[in-house]
């Protein structure tokens, strides 16, 4: 993928030619003071705080990668993940029981919560299975006011709202995916489960009475909840109105003419993770902990197969609320991710400048990030702009963009009552819901994130801007305001998949190298004229291609008369590389269209790279 091109170039770059001989890999132990977060030593210096106590040793999840089931990916990571925690805590755990101190533990990263002063801080961080101490503050949402000149327009009916229209959810409904046996999960202020636009689509109502086991949960717990909620509520609740109007985004509609929902089809559960708006990286990851393997309301009996598909995340982690640690909740996504669920996150609101998708979790590699537009596809203001740079990596975000200006949808002041939001937080619903629909058309994608977000990504609206931000010129798809653009529902639903692959990451000087496209027709009608195309690499020379072909300039095309719904065809393309110098091929010019379908181009470019006697390091995985 395109997000490792950079790593895999670097690592070409800076380590061919062998390794020195007598070479050994040197381990930095830092010192007990290096693992303190900033803001917990400033904060336990003036008395208690709650830290997140991460251990050193964290579940190896890379086996999930090589499961294709979703519910043999959750039940995988959910057993890996808790013999891990059960394994390495006792000792931690027993000193903080010995010690009389407030803990909790958790297994969705192997940490635990705890309350402390600077000695027991210093005593933890001594400790050699303990590998970070970060904080664990309370972080107030920047959540944006109802538009007052909207107030008038609250409890009128608007049939498919202006947003849905734009990237055209309506035309996948009619084509029968409304996101039918799909289950869509929120984490956020909470939810009025039973607001009209809600309640039929909760999973835990059965069309006469309420469970709300498996369905719901609360990780708000005392101290905490002085709002209307209170803490650990077995009823879904809402103190703020945040969450539910985020919902009514995923799956809204009352049956009655307000249709505010992407998925109304789909099945919602839900989390608190705020008490009045207010969350901590602790209920965040909670919330991630409960999506893996929901729980009765007592938290007991978990059930990672009722798992969700895909969860939005309408919040932030904000450096000036104390998440100085960027990395704080990014094992807590990887892990998720392993999952086979997918973790859609709003990008925050604290454009226009660059660089200012900057806390978590939205900053992450495996968090599928999202921006906002108005209804004349132009990036709003608030919505931040990428590169992520305050981790160091300069990672292109946000992934995609959806309408968030002013935003129609369900609140909990009544069980039949709108209000007019806008936000990134609105943005995202639309993503997450968009996944449903895409899961619900083809049962396939279920836990293959990598395969829906790279649909999302190549099928939108292009957007581009005058504002350049990291280098990537705002002309340029993606680019750091708008991702790779709009998305189009109806495109990500039924436009072809095509996967390309090459023979070999690296080759010799006058190597040969087989490029592989796989096209999966996703249209729900058989299409005709299927034109599918690749440009021979630039610096390689043709030498064949699957029969039949016709050859256009350095463009090779192949044509099948018709692809019935689910088909799959298989086309190779092979190539030299000069037969000296150190290259860099890329494959970046390729796609199909047919004539029911819109011309689907590439995602990612393929590199390989070129040269003699080349040594490289393996980076370690990702998970």
């Amino acid at each position: 993928m395109m997000k490792k091109a950079a790593l895999y170039l670097l690592s070409f770059l800076l380590l061919i030619g062998p390794p020195a001989h007598g070479s050994r890999s040197i381990h930095f132990m830092p010192d007990w003071q290096a693992k303190i977060d900033p803001w917990v030593q400033e904060k336990v210096y003036q008395g208690e705080a709650e830290i997140l106590v991460l251990l050193t040793e964290q579940a190896d999840l890379s086996e999930a990668s090589l499961l294709t089931d979703k519910p043999a990916k959750g039940a995988f990571v959910y057993q890996q993940l808790t013999k891990t925690a059960a394994r390495t805590q006792q000792p931690l755990l027993l000193y903080l029981e010995s010690m009389r101190i407030e803990h909790r533990p958790f297994w969705i990263a192997n940490m635990v919560w705890v309350r402390a002063g600077q000695d027991v801080v210093q005593q933890l961080a001594r400790r050699q299975d303990v590998a970070r101490i970060s904080a664990n503050p309370a972080v107030h949402q920047e959540i944006m006011p109802t538009n007052p000149a909207a107030d008038t327009l609250l409890q009128q009916e608007a049939a498919i709202e202006w947003n849905l229209v734009k990237v055209r959810a309506p035309e996948v409904w009619t084509a029968g995916f409304s996101g039918q046996n799909v289950v869509i999960a929120g984490q956020d202020t909470g939810y009025q489960w039973d607001h009209l636009a809600l309640k039929a689509s909760y999973r835990g109502w059965d069309g006469a009475s309420a469970d709300h086991n498996y369905s719901w949960h609360d990780a708000i717990h005392p101290p905490s909840g002085g709002g209307t909620c209170g803490t650990d509520s077995p009823l879904p609740c809402d103190d703020h109105g945040h969450g539910t109007h985020t919902m009514g985004i995923m799956v809204g509609d009352d049956g009655s003419g307000n249709q505010v929902g992407m998925a109304p089809g789909a099945r919602w559960i839900g989390c608190r993770n705020m008490d009045r708006g207010i969350g901590t990286p602790a209920t965040y990851a909670e919330c991630y902990q409960w999506f893996i393997a929901p729980t009765d309301l007592n938290g007991n009996n978990p059930r990672p197969d009722l798992a969700p598909d895909v969860i939005n995340n309408s919040w932030s982690c904000l450096v000036s609320e104390g998440c100085t640690d960027p990395n704080i909740l990014l094992t807590v996504v990887e892990n998720v991710r392993m999952a086979g669920i997918l973790t859609v996150h709003a990008a925050s609101n604290v454009g226009p400048s660059c660089s200012t998708v900057n806390s978590p979790a939205a900053i992450y590699e495996d968090s599928f990030s999202v921006g906002a537009t108005d209804s004349s596809d132009n990036i709003a203001s608030f919505s931040s702009r990428g590169p992520v740079v305050i981790d160091g990596s300069y990672r292109l975000k946000p992934d995609v963009s959806a309408p968030g200006v002013l935003i129609r949808s369900s609140i909990p002041t009544y069980s039949g009552t709108y209000a007019y939001l806008s936000g990134t937080s609105m943005a995202s619903p639309h993503v997450a819901g968009l996944a449903a629909l895409m899961i619900s058309a083809d049962s396939g994608l279920s836990g293959q994130v990598d395969q829906i977000e790279r649909l999302i990504s190549r099928n939108t609206l292009p957007r581009i801007t005058t504002q350049s931000c990291g280098g990537i010129p705002g002309v340029q798809i993606p680019n750091n305001t708008y991702g790779w653009g709009r998305i189009d529902s109806w495109l990500a639903v039924t436009n072809f998949d095509i996967r390309l692959s090459a023979s070999s990451s690296f080759t010799q000087p006058g190597g040969l190298i087989t490029y592989t496209l796989v096209i999966t027709q996703r249209y729900p009608s058989t299409v005709t004229n299927v034109h599918i195309a690749d440009r021979i690499p630039d610096n390689s020379t043709f030498v064949s291609a699957s029969q039949p072909y016709m050859m256009n300039g350095d463009m090779i095309i192949w044509s099948l008369p018709i692809m019935e719904p689910g088909g799959v065809h298989n086309v190779q393309l092979t190539v030299q590389v000069p037969p000296a110098g150190m290259w860099v091929i890329r494959n970046l010019d390729y796609g199909v269209i047919s004539d029911q379908t819109s011309f689907s181009p590439l995602v990612d470019a393929n590199l390989v790279f070129v040269a003699e006697n080349f040594y490289f390091f393996p980076f370690a995985p990702r998970h």
